[in-house]
C-alpha cells in the first residue's frame, strides 16, 4: 500500500483543497497512491467523517496533524482522546521532547516533517538546541521541498539513524502524490498507521517525476 502521508485540506488555513477534489484527482490522474493522511496544521480534525469519499472512490483516508514545537513542524499520527487533552495544538512553541513522550505514551508516533527546511525543519535547530532525543522516523522526502532540503534531510536521517518516511505536503490538487510512503500491508485506520510506524516496514518513495 501507497499512502501520502502529509497533505493538507481547506481545514488548514493555507489549503486550498477539498478533500473530494483530491480523491477526484487521484483517480482522474491515476496518481500512484491508494490513500493519504490529512496532516492539517495546528489541529486536529475531528468533525469530519471522510468514509464515505474514501468508499466512492477506492481510497484510503486517514487523520493526523501537523504541530510546530521549538524544532519545526512535527507530524503526529495516532491522535486520540488522550493526546488531544495533552497539549494545546495551536501553541507554535511546543517542546518537541514533550511531543515525542506524549505520543509514545499514548499509543502514537510524532515525525519531524521537512527536517531539512530552513526555519521550520529540525535541522536548522540543532546548532541551537542540539540533536533532539527520541526522534525515530522524520520525512526524507516532501513534495514541496527545494533546492537541497530533501538531501539534508536524507543526510541526516542517515547520519542519526532515523527512519524516512515521504509526504507530498500538499496544499493544492495537483501535488498530492509527489512523495508518499510504501508500506508492505494495507492499512484501514489511523491505529494500523502507527503500528506500521512502529514497525519500522515502510519505505520512502520520491514520486516527483
Amino acid at each position: 500500500m501507497i499512502l501520502d502521508l502529509h497533505t493538507h485540506s481547506i481545514k488548514s488555513d493555507d489549503g486550498r483543497a477539498k478533500v473530494e477534489n483530491y480523491c477526484q484527482w487521484i483517480r482522474s490522474k491515476e496518481v500512484g497512491i491508494d490513500g493519504f493522511v490529512l496532516t492539517e496544521h495546528r489541529q486536529f480534525d475531528d468533525d469530519s467523517d471522510y468514509s464515505g469519499l474514501a468508499s466512492k472512490y477506492g481510497l484510503t483516508i486517514l487523520k493526523a496533524s501537523e504541530v510546530e514545537t521549538e524544532y519545526g513542524h512535527v507530524l503526529v499520527f495516532g491522535i486520540n482522546d488522550a493526546i488531544h487533552a495533552a497539549f494545546d495544538f495551536a501553541d507554535i512553541r511546543l517542546p518537541l521532547a514533550q511531543v515525542i513522550e506524549i505520543a509514545d505514551n499514548n499509543g502514537a508516533i510524532a515525525a519531524p516533517c521537512h527536517p531539512g527546511r530552513k526555519r521550520v525543519g529540525m535541522y536548522a535547530h540543532i546548532d541551537e538546541y542540539g540533536v533532539p532525543e527520541g526522534v525515530r522516523i522524520v520525512e526524507v522526502y516532501n513534495g514541496g521541498s527545494r533546492d537541497n532540503e530533501d538531501d539534508i534531510s536524507l543526510k541526516m536521517a542517515e547520519e542519526q539513524g532515523y527512519l524516512g518516511i515521504g509526504g507530498s505536503d500538499s496544499h493544492i490538487v495537483s501535488h498530492v502524490g509527489r512523495c508518499a510512503t510504501e508500506f508492505p500491508a494495507d492499512l484501514g485506520s489511523e491505529q494500523e498507521l502507527v503500528e506500521a510506524l512502529k514497525a519500522g516496514e515502510f519505505t520512502a518513495l520520491n514520486l516527483r517525476a
